[in-house]
């Protein structure tokens, strides 16, 4: 099956900066992959790409068609938005802090350690290597940490953190001499600087430095030398000058900076050389008094003169600049905010904290939510999904369940009720029932319509529950436990404890009703399968014996097979009516891959972990996916017992168990460099000891603060539909289908969407370009228009060419005509033909699509309901010309 990656669910938000295009679009930083969350159609999709390691910096192109990406290992990637592929790839020599476009599009600054680079943006030239160094700053004595472009592309702020802002002028100009301005006078790290117009004249007359101990300092520019012409046609170069080579512009370094007392005795810094004609001024400094909590992100919008500022206690101040007025002080997290950033408008505010992975947007003048979404704050432990695939349902380790809407990627409902982990997860088969296990010693069943806890499982004595099933008909509940080693069985009705099946000798991790009848099989750790009749309460009337732990066991769909997996790597396939083996699979050298930081030996000869944790039969049970302590999910082919496809789950090097072959020079006396904690990373991001301490990061026996996480597979679920499976991984939840969500539209790159253009269209004989062209631009006259000029016998053809993201509007006008049309079979082919050609699609999106499908069943259903009363009334009139016919 051609699987292909669809979506990452369970995180929204990792790290780094987010950002909002100009299309309502943010786009955020997950790990090493990019998610794009549609702000007003309330969807978010996972970009196809991926980073070599955490992303850490990103930005996108003025017009939202570009975007970089910066990961740890400051490796650049240069993304077309629209097409999702990498057009270019660069690595930095420096560990990048900062990046921004200009406002025009064509520079890209990057701050690369204490360097100030300015790159040409490679746009869609086809070149070996777009990207083209123009010019180096190498003023900053410290990392610089904040860059702002003026409104013209002729300057940069930059903040650093030698605890000084810089102001450079991007263009050389002959025979001047320049010296970069220094805003002094703060005594932390600056972390902001911005530029803010005259609203009349929109030039340049303030910036802002915003200090990391929650200063603002108000700067003022006087005179002419601030905003001189000097042209838009690009950077120029006085002499040729290789790449990568530091600009030191008469003595480089700093300006001649001068302070004096003015006569209203402010003190006003300016410096000569740089903006002739003119000086800077410090017109007033405000604190934002959280201490001792930090300023760990800010932002400034330039039309309104906001500023919005975070903090590493969870609290967010918005404030009207110059004047510094407080409009907004909320505290939204318990955990630092990495990211704040307006939207294009200013109405929007976006907030993310990478700890707890939220991700809000906030309306501040209605002060109302557009967007709230929340990860789990640990791995996701297992997956169900709903009966008709367009619900999953996900447990984690932080006590939380969570339910997500497969086709949007948002979590619409979470429940706390549990106290420790969850572990096991079971939709009942009316679709709007949810079971969980945890292991605080409830099985809890969930109202998805009341969004409540309506039933609670319980035991006489405490127990911690690590697996679930229940019966086809919906009645009775087992659960297994981790310690006792028993089951558990219950009435779903009366929640009356029913049964305790006892035998096994180990945990019992796997537990699954047949099928086809009332028989449970259970696998533990002992070493055995069991079958249990539970209604006849006769006991285990079947064990199967292994050499090994069995770790996992689940029945074919038909019920006539049952599938194990074993410590040694081994997957065993069971006849469950006549109790033989049927089949083996050696699994051990396919799961296999990937050295841990600690591995004494290397991937190809370590033993360790090579088994597998999950399993799941196809809709069809012709193959089985397997999962477990790897970067690999097999595909397995049940008839031949043939490895089909091994998926890669990540290629992230910030995690461990993703390379095969370490690097030496990564090692050292005391062990691998990046298991060494290292004090000086906390400071600089505002944490100080005291806090880290509350975070639980000295406890013993947790890991240390720059160690990885292990990659692996959890748990595994394919969708009842068969056309998509998910996987709990250590990067999330992975979502494959093999529906291509993504179809790419040409017409996305045509700026003449007109009527013109569809009349074009129309008399060259091209009907599905023209209706992709009305449904575009959203005529309904012309959308009816196209349809009538489709010939019947290409309707399927036509059909077939329409994006799925156009279905929806392309159904509202087929309904629209049904109720108004006399071209009754016309139109009903068109219904046919795309219920036919787009019925996997409508299907697996039913949810989005549900009101125009059933403003469509309603219209058919009244002309069905009028031809009946027609042909009714006129059936004696029928039979009577028919009658006199004949006689005739």
């Amino acid at each position: 099956m051609n699987y292909r990656f669809q979506n990452l669910l369970g995180a929204p938000y990792r790290g780094g900066n987010a950002v909002v295009t100009q299309n309502t679009n943010l786009i955020s930083p997950v790990g090493n992959r990019i998610s794009v969350t549609d702000l007003v159609k309330s969807q978010t999709i996972t970009l196809p790409v991926q980073a070599s390691s955490n992303i850490r910096r990103i930005a996108a192109s003025p017009d939202g068609v570009f975007l970089l990406t910066v990961d740890d290992n400051n490796r650049c990637l240069f993304i077309n938005l629209p097409r999702r592929v990498v057009l270019h790839r660069i690595t930095f020599k420096h560990t990048v802090n900062a990046v921004k476009f200009s406002p025009n599009g064509k520079y890209i600054a990057v701050a690369a350690g204490k360097l100030l680079q300015i790159w040409k943006s490679p746009g869609y030239r086809r070149e070996v290597f777009g990207f083209e160094l123009v010019r180096t700053f190498a003023d900053c004595n410290d990392k610089i940490l904040t860059i702002d472009w003026d409104n013209k592309s002729k300057y940069l702020i930059v903040g650093s953190k030698d605890l000084t802002g810089r102001l450079f002028f991007v263009d050389k100009i002959k025979g001047s001499y320049k010296k970069p301005f220094l805003f002094l006078g703060h005594r932390e790290s600056v972390v902001g600087c911005f530029f803010g117009v005259e609203k009349k004249s929109n030039k340049v007359d303030k910036a802002y430095t915003i200090a990391r101990d929650g200063f603002i300092f108000s700067w003022g520019y006087s005179g002419n030398g601030g905003n001189h012409d000097i042209g838009d046609d690009g950077l120029e170069d006085e002499e040729p000058k290789s790449p990568g080579t530091p600009d030191r512009d008469g003595e480089g370094g700093e300006g001649s900076v001068k302070k004096r007392k003015d006569f209203d005795g402010k003190e006003s810094c300016f410096g000569e050389g740089y903006l002739s004609g003119g000086k800077w001024e410090l017109l007033r400094k405000d604190c934002f008094m959280q201490a001792p909590a930090k300023l760990t992100t800010c932002d400034y919008h330039r039309g309104l003169d906001l500023v919005v500022v975070g903090f590493s206690n969870g609290v967010f101040g918005l404030y009207q600049m110059p004047d510094f007025v407080c409009m907004h002080l909320l505290s939204i997290s318990r955990e630092k905010l990495t990211t704040a950033v307006f939207n294009d408008l200013g109405n929007w505010l976006t907030f993310g904290c990478a700890k707890l992975g939220q991700l809000l947007v906030w309306e501040w003048r209605s002060e109302s939510y557009i967007l709230k979404q929340q990860g789990h704050y640990f791995d996701v432990n297992t997956l169900a999904y709903s009966p008709d695939s367009q619900l999953l349902a996900t447990g984690a380790n932080d006590n939380k369940v969570k339910v997500w809407t497969v086709s949007s990627g948002f979590c619409f409902v979470t429940f706390t009720e549990h106290t420790n982990a969850v572990t096991a997860l079971h939709f009942m088969a009316n679709n709007h029932c949810l079971l969980s296990a945890s292991l605080d010693g409830t099985v809890r069943a969930w109202d998805l319509l009341r969004y409540r806890n309506f039933r609670t499982f319980t035991t006489p004595s405490s127990r911690q529950f690590v697996s679930l099933a229940a019966d086809q008909s919906g009645e009775v509940i087992c659960a297994g436990t981790l310690d006792s080693f028993e089951i558990f069985v219950w009435s779903m009705k009366t929640a009356r404890l029913l049964d305790v099946l006892s035998g096994h000798e180990g945990p019992v991790h796997g537990l699954m009703f047949s099928p086809t009848n009332a028989i449970l099989a259970s696998s533990s750790w002992d070493k055995t399968v069991r079958l249990w009749d539970v209604f006849e309460g006769k006991g285990a009337v079947e064990t199967f014996h292994h050499t090994h732990d069995v770790l996992t066991t689940t029945y074919r769909p038909d019920g006539k097979q049952l599938v194990c997996s074993t410590l040694d790597g081994q997957i065993h396939f069971w006849d469950p009516i006549d109790g033989t083996l049927m089949c083996s699979i050696e699994g051990r050298r396919d799961i296999a891959g990937g050295r841990l930081m600690t591995d004494r030996r290397s991937a190809a000869n370590s033993s360790s972990g090579k088994c597998f944790t999950t399993l799941c039969y196809s809709a069809d049970g012709s193959y089985i996916l397997a999962g477990g302590n790897s970067r690999y999910i097999c595909m397995y082919d049940v008839a031949d017992q043939v490895l089909l496809r091994r998926f890669q789950i990540t290629h992230n090097l910030s995690l461990d168990g993703v390379l095969d072959f370490l690097n030496s020079k990564n090692m050292s006396e005391a062990g691998p460099l990046n298991l060494i904690d290292d004090d000086n990373s906390d400071t600089e991001e505002g944490i100080d000891k005291q806090t880290r301490g509350n975070m639980g990061y000295n406890l013993p026996g947790s890991m240390p603060n720059n160690g990885r996480s292990v990659i692996q597979t959890k748990s595994l679920t394919i969708a009842p539909t068969g056309r998509s499976f998910s996987a709990a991984t250590t990067e999330g939840v992975l979502v494959f289908s093999i529906d291509d969500s993504f179809i790419f539209d040409p017409t996305d790159l045509d700026i003449d969407v007109t009527p013109e253009a569809i009349d074009a269209a129309l008399d060259e004989d091209q009907p599905s370009r023209a209706l992709t062209l009305s449904l575009r631009l959203n005529e309904d006259t012309l959308i009816k228009r196209c349809i009538f000029s489709v010939s019947p016998v290409d309707v399927p053809a036509v059909v077939s060419s329409i994006p799925y993201r156009y279905l929806q509007r392309l159904i509202e006008a087929l309904t629209d005509l049904l109720e108004r049309c006399p071209h009754l079979e016309f139109v009903l082919r068109w219904c046919q033909e795309l219920c036919k050609l787009h019925g996997n699609s409508i299907q697996q999106n039913s949810r989005n699509l549900q009101p125009v499908l059933k403003s469509l069943q309603k219209a058919i259903t009244r002309i069905h309901q009028d031809l009946a009363d027609t042909c009714a009334s006129n059936e004696y009139m029928l039979r009577y010309l028919c009658s006199v016919s004949h006689k005739r």
